[in-house]
């Protein structure tokens, strides 16, 4: 089992997707989060950052992918159009409140944010207590491929529904850290992508049949990658491995950069885990935002 894995067990998992607009279905996930997080590990502080919904729309809605209705999490500046668009992917734990609030947090900053329930086809993470049989009979289940489409379908809406497809970006932390590599090699329209301690190597299966570092040279926008030194799941050698493969590749691919934080652990962005630091999290965000309109995606 990949440490990250093992490291996402340290997370608490109540409370998603609680705001206004909720369906009875999130408030049901709600409910099987504080479960998943009583018999995966000790209860843990909250997501420790509440952004306002003031001047938001904020809340769920599904997007058609080939007749499936996927559910997503989004949030956007109230009453506007032509907004840039940055997808959101999760950890391994789903869309819970943690992204929910990433997404208002991109929202306040000018953004569309989406953050598709891209596991939902396999089961619902939260109702696992344990982190080995999520990951054998959920995540290790999804295809590459798969997530690719929802992505895809994702951009489709936000073109459809207010967003400005000409600025899309997209973020995502450890498993959604890994997709956002993937993506940046498969979507052309991408303009920009940042990756949150996504893994860049592993083995090669039918469901995830290449990983980042062997898709360096496909590389469509630049990536920015923060990572922490701390990270017992991500060792510092795969991180130079990339740089040089990344330094091979086309001009996406070249134009990417790595921020690597001394002191840092595996998901130090993620403010209602004890991994979380202030540090590295609030810096790490500034130089999202930065990162984001120095590619063009504001």
């Amino acid at each position: 089992m990949n440490q990250n894995m093992i490291e996402d067990t340290q997370a608490l998992l109540g409370g998603r997707l609680g705001d206004a607009g909720a369906t009875r279905r999130v408030a049901l996930k709600a409910a099987l989060g504080v479960g998943y997080a009583a018999a995966a590990m000790p209860i843990m502080a909250q997501t420790a950052i509440k952004t306002p919904l003031t001047g938001l729309v904020s809340g769920e809605v599904t997007i058609d992918v080939n007749g499936f209705k996927m559910p997503v999490y989004r949030s956007a500046p109230a009453g506007k159009t032509g907004l840039p668009v940055v997808l959101v992917i999760s950890e391994i734990f789903g869309v819970h409140e943690y992204i929910a609030d990433v997404t208002r947090r991109l929202a306040q900053a000018g953004y569309m944010a989406i953050a598709p329930e891209l596991f939902v086809r396999q089961g619902d993470p939260n109702e696992y207590g344990e982190i080995a049989k999520l990951q054998a009979e959920i995540i290790s289940k999804v295809p590459d491929a798969q997530v690719m489409g929802d992505l895809d379908a994702c951009v489709a809406w936000a073109a459809a529904n207010g967003g400005n497809t000409d600025k899309l970006a997209i973020t995502g932390f450890c498993w959604g850290g890994r997709i956002t590599w993937l993506y940046a090699a498969h979507q052309p329209k991408l303009k920009a992508g940042v990756a949150w301690y996504g893994r860049l190597v592993g083995n090669a299966t039918a469901q995830t049949p290449a990983h980042p570092l062997a898709l360096a040279g496909q590389l469509k926008a630049p990536v920015l990658g923060l990572y922490g030194a701390a990270d017992t799941g991500i060792p510092l050698d795969t991180v130079d491995k990339m740089k040089e493969a990344l330094a091979q590749g086309p001009a996406a691919a070249k134009a990417s950069e790595f921020v690597v934080y001394p002191e840092a652990p595996h998901a130090f962005h993620a403010d209602y885990r004890s991994s979380y630091r202030k540090g590295p999290a609030e810096d790490g965000w500034q130089r999202l935002l930065a990162w984001l309109k120095r590619q063009g995606v504001a």
